[in-house]
Protein backbone atom coordinates (compact mmCIF):
# COMPACT_ATOMS: atom_id res chain seq x y z
CA UNK A 1 0.00 0.00 0.00
CA UNK A 2 3.12 2.37 -0.11
CA UNK A 3 3.82 4.53 -2.77
CA UNK A 4 0.25 6.65 -2.82
CA UNK A 5 0.10 10.09 -2.36
CA UNK A 6 -3.24 10.55 -0.51
CA UNK A 7 -5.62 8.09 0.47
CA UNK A 8 -9.26 7.96 1.29
CA UNK A 9 -12.19 6.26 2.72
CA UNK A 10 -15.03 6.01 -0.31
CA UNK A 11 -18.42 3.86 -0.50
CA UNK A 12 -17.88 1.38 -3.65
CA UNK A 13 -20.44 -0.48 -5.20
CA UNK A 14 -19.90 -4.37 -3.98
CA UNK A 15 -19.69 -6.44 -7.21
CA UNK A 16 -22.93 -6.35 -8.95
CA UNK A 17 -24.25 -4.77 -12.52
CA UNK A 18 -24.68 -1.60 -11.10
CA UNK A 19 -20.71 -1.49 -9.52
CA UNK A 20 -20.32 -2.70 -13.70
CA UNK A 21 -22.24 0.00 -15.25
CA UNK A 22 -20.04 2.45 -13.10
CA UNK A 23 -16.82 1.80 -14.08
CA UNK A 24 -17.64 1.60 -17.46
CA UNK A 25 -19.28 4.76 -17.43
CA UNK A 26 -16.63 6.62 -16.06
CA UNK A 27 -14.00 4.98 -18.06
CA UNK A 28 -11.95 3.00 -15.20
CA UNK A 29 -11.80 0.48 -12.92
CA UNK A 30 -10.16 0.97 -9.55
CA UNK A 31 -10.21 -2.59 -8.65
CA UNK A 32 -8.29 -3.63 -11.66
CA UNK A 33 -6.60 -0.13 -11.31
CA UNK A 34 -6.77 0.13 -15.25
CA UNK A 35 -8.58 2.11 -18.15
CA UNK A 36 -11.94 0.72 -19.73
CA UNK A 37 -13.65 1.36 -23.05
CA UNK A 38 -16.87 3.93 -22.55
CA UNK A 39 -20.01 2.21 -23.96
CA UNK A 40 -20.69 3.12 -27.57
CA UNK A 41 -23.28 6.11 -26.45
CA UNK A 42 -24.04 8.85 -29.04
CA UNK A 43 -22.32 11.27 -26.24
CA UNK A 44 -18.56 13.05 -26.13
CA UNK A 45 -17.92 10.37 -23.19
CA UNK A 46 -14.32 11.45 -22.51
CA UNK A 47 -15.57 15.19 -22.19
CA UNK A 48 -18.54 14.07 -20.03
CA UNK A 49 -16.08 11.92 -17.31
CA UNK A 50 -12.98 13.98 -17.63
CA UNK A 51 -13.42 15.06 -13.86
CA UNK A 52 -14.87 12.04 -12.01
CA UNK A 53 -12.97 9.17 -14.17
CA UNK A 54 -9.43 9.33 -12.02
CA UNK A 55 -11.65 8.57 -8.74
CA UNK A 56 -13.74 5.96 -10.23
CA UNK A 57 -17.46 5.28 -8.97
CA UNK A 58 -17.49 6.28 -5.76
CA UNK A 59 -18.93 8.22 -2.69
CA UNK A 60 -16.82 10.04 -0.59
CA UNK A 61 -17.20 9.62 3.09
CA UNK A 62 -13.12 10.33 4.59
CA UNK A 63 -12.44 12.85 2.18
CA UNK A 64 -8.21 12.05 0.45
CA UNK A 65 -5.58 13.53 2.58
CA UNK A 66 -2.09 12.44 3.07
CA UNK A 67 -0.69 10.75 5.50
CA UNK A 68 0.66 12.44 9.00
CA UNK A 69 4.23 12.32 9.36
CA UNK A 70 5.71 9.09 10.84
CA UNK A 71 2.15 7.69 10.24
CA UNK A 72 2.22 3.73 8.97
CA UNK A 73 0.09 2.53 6.34
CA UNK A 74 -0.19 -0.46 7.69
CA UNK A 75 -1.72 1.08 10.86
CA UNK A 76 -4.44 2.73 9.32
CA UNK A 77 -5.57 -0.53 7.71
CA UNK A 78 -5.76 -2.13 11.12
CA UNK A 79 -7.84 0.60 12.52
CA UNK A 80 -10.03 1.48 9.23
CA UNK A 81 -10.72 -2.65 9.41
CA UNK A 82 -11.64 -2.55 13.00
CA UNK A 83 -13.57 0.67 12.80
CA UNK A 84 -15.56 -1.09 9.50
CA UNK A 85 -16.42 -4.28 11.87
CA UNK A 86 -17.57 -2.06 14.52
CA UNK A 87 -20.66 -0.67 12.48
CA UNK A 88 -23.57 -1.41 11.09
CA UNK A 89 -24.61 -1.38 7.80
CA UNK A 90 -27.18 1.82 6.70
CA UNK A 91 -29.94 1.32 4.72
CA UNK A 92 -31.38 4.20 2.30
CA UNK A 93 -34.97 4.16 0.45
CA UNK A 94 -32.96 4.11 -3.27
CA UNK A 95 -30.92 6.65 -5.32
CA UNK A 96 -32.27 9.58 -7.57
CA UNK A 97 -30.20 11.51 -10.31
CA UNK A 98 -29.65 14.87 -9.73
CA UNK A 99 -27.86 17.98 -11.27
CA UNK A 100 -25.40 19.32 -8.18
CA UNK A 101 -23.38 22.63 -9.52
CA UNK A 102 -23.02 21.77 -13.15
CA UNK A 103 -22.96 18.19 -12.56
CA UNK A 104 -24.71 15.10 -12.68
CA UNK A 105 -24.84 12.62 -9.94
CA UNK A 106 -26.79 9.70 -7.62
CA UNK A 107 -28.02 10.74 -4.42
CA UNK A 108 -30.03 9.24 -1.92
CA UNK A 109 -33.53 9.51 -1.39
CA UNK A 110 -35.17 9.94 1.85
CA UNK A 111 -33.31 10.06 5.88
CA UNK A 112 -29.96 10.68 5.51
CA UNK A 113 -29.36 10.88 9.52
CA UNK A 114 -28.01 7.18 9.55
CA UNK A 115 -25.74 7.89 6.55
CA UNK A 116 -24.45 11.17 8.00
CA UNK A 117 -23.83 9.56 11.43
CA UNK A 118 -21.58 6.32 10.11
CA UNK A 119 -20.02 8.97 8.30
CA UNK A 120 -19.04 11.29 10.40
CA UNK A 121 -18.19 8.29 12.83
CA UNK A 122 -15.22 7.66 10.00
CA UNK A 123 -14.30 11.11 9.89
CA UNK A 124 -13.33 11.83 13.21
CA UNK A 125 -12.29 8.39 13.80
CA UNK A 126 -9.62 8.21 11.61
CA UNK A 127 -8.27 11.81 11.51
CA UNK A 128 -5.06 11.09 13.41
CA UNK A 129 -4.03 9.53 10.34
CA UNK A 130 -4.13 12.96 8.14
CA UNK A 131 -1.46 15.54 8.00
CA UNK A 132 -2.27 18.65 8.40
CA UNK A 133 -3.71 21.09 5.74
CA UNK A 134 -0.72 23.09 3.82
CA UNK A 135 -1.47 26.91 3.04
CA UNK A 136 -1.78 25.86 -0.61
CA UNK A 137 -4.41 22.87 0.56
CA UNK A 138 -6.86 26.00 2.17
CA UNK A 139 -6.18 28.06 -0.85
CA UNK A 140 -7.35 25.47 -3.12
CA UNK A 141 -10.94 25.24 -0.96
CA UNK A 142 -11.59 29.13 -2.49
CA UNK A 143 -12.09 30.01 1.52
CA UNK A 144 -13.84 33.08 0.79
CA UNK A 145 -16.60 31.40 -0.69
CA UNK A 146 -16.97 28.96 2.05
CA UNK A 147 -19.94 29.43 5.10
CA UNK A 148 -18.42 29.88 8.52
CA UNK A 149 -19.28 26.74 9.47
CA UNK A 150 -17.65 25.12 6.34
CA UNK A 151 -14.62 27.41 7.07
CA UNK A 152 -14.36 25.90 10.72
CA UNK A 153 -15.10 22.35 9.14
CA UNK A 154 -11.98 22.94 6.89
CA UNK A 155 -9.03 23.76 9.49
CA UNK A 156 -10.86 21.02 12.09
CA UNK A 157 -11.21 18.07 9.82
CA UNK A 158 -9.52 19.08 6.74
CA UNK A 159 -12.86 19.69 4.55
CA UNK A 160 -15.72 21.57 4.34
CA UNK A 161 -18.26 19.11 3.46
CA UNK A 162 -17.81 16.82 6.44
CA UNK A 163 -20.32 16.27 9.55
CA UNK A 164 -23.25 18.36 9.49
CA UNK A 165 -22.15 19.50 6.09
CA UNK A 166 -22.19 16.07 3.88
CA UNK A 167 -24.08 15.66 1.56
CA UNK A 168 -23.51 12.00 0.01
CA UNK A 169 -23.19 11.50 -3.66
CA UNK A 170 -21.77 9.47 -6.81
CA UNK A 171 -20.81 11.62 -9.23
CA UNK A 172 -21.51 10.55 -13.12
CA UNK A 173 -19.98 13.67 -14.80
CA UNK A 174 -17.56 16.81 -15.13
CA UNK A 175 -19.47 20.17 -15.34
CA UNK A 176 -21.31 20.38 -18.31
CA UNK A 177 -23.30 22.72 -20.44
CA UNK A 178 -26.94 22.78 -19.66
CA UNK A 179 -28.04 21.43 -22.62
CA UNK A 180 -25.53 18.27 -22.38
CA UNK A 181 -26.78 17.55 -19.27
CA UNK A 182 -30.21 17.27 -20.21
CA UNK A 183 -28.74 14.92 -23.04
CA UNK A 184 -27.16 13.18 -20.31
CA UNK A 185 -29.61 12.60 -18.01
CA UNK A 186 -32.16 11.77 -21.03
CA UNK A 187 -29.52 8.64 -21.16
CA UNK A 188 -29.33 7.96 -17.82
CA UNK A 189 -32.90 7.54 -17.16
CA UNK A 190 -33.02 4.70 -19.64
CA UNK A 191 -29.78 2.83 -18.19
CA UNK A 192 -30.12 3.29 -14.50
CA UNK A 193 -33.07 2.48 -13.34
CA UNK A 194 -32.92 -1.40 -13.62
CA UNK A 195 -29.27 -1.12 -12.46
CA UNK A 196 -30.11 1.07 -9.00
CA UNK A 197 -30.81 -0.77 -5.79
CA UNK A 198 -33.88 -0.25 -4.05
CA UNK A 199 -33.54 0.01 -0.91
CA UNK A 200 -29.71 1.12 -1.27
CA UNK A 201 -27.45 -0.53 1.59
CA UNK A 202 -24.09 0.14 2.20
CA UNK A 203 -22.57 -2.81 3.95
CA UNK A 204 -19.01 -1.79 3.62
CA UNK A 205 -16.04 0.69 2.63
CA UNK A 206 -13.02 0.82 0.73
CA UNK A 207 -9.43 2.40 1.57
CA UNK A 208 -7.79 3.68 -1.74
CA UNK A 209 -4.74 5.68 -2.75
CA UNK A 210 -4.35 7.99 -5.09
CA UNK A 211 -1.29 7.13 -7.45
CA UNK A 212 1.11 9.69 -8.70
CA UNK A 213 -0.95 10.07 -12.35
CA UNK A 214 -3.93 11.11 -10.29
CA UNK A 215 -5.64 7.98 -10.76
CA UNK A 216 -7.69 6.40 -7.54
CA UNK A 217 -6.61 2.60 -6.55
CA UNK A 218 -9.15 -0.04 -4.47
CA UNK A 219 -7.14 -0.88 -2.28
CA UNK A 220 -9.04 -2.69 0.81
CA UNK A 221 -12.60 -3.39 1.54
CA UNK A 222 -14.06 -3.47 4.53
CA UNK A 223 -17.14 -5.38 5.31
CA UNK A 224 -19.45 -3.44 8.33
CA UNK A 225 -19.24 -6.10 11.17
CA UNK A 226 -22.54 -4.49 12.90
Amino acid sequence: MQGFKRYAIYYHPEPSAFADFGKRWLGWDPVAGCDIPHPPYDLPMDQITKTPRKYGFHGTVKPPFRLARGVDIGALHVTAQALMAGLSPVRLEGLKLTRIGGFLALVPEGDTTELRTMAGKVVQALDAFRAPLTDADIARRNPARLTENQLELLHRWGYPYVMDEFRFHLTLTSRVTPELAEQTRALLDQELPELMPRPFKIRSLCLYGEADDGHFHMLHRYPFGG
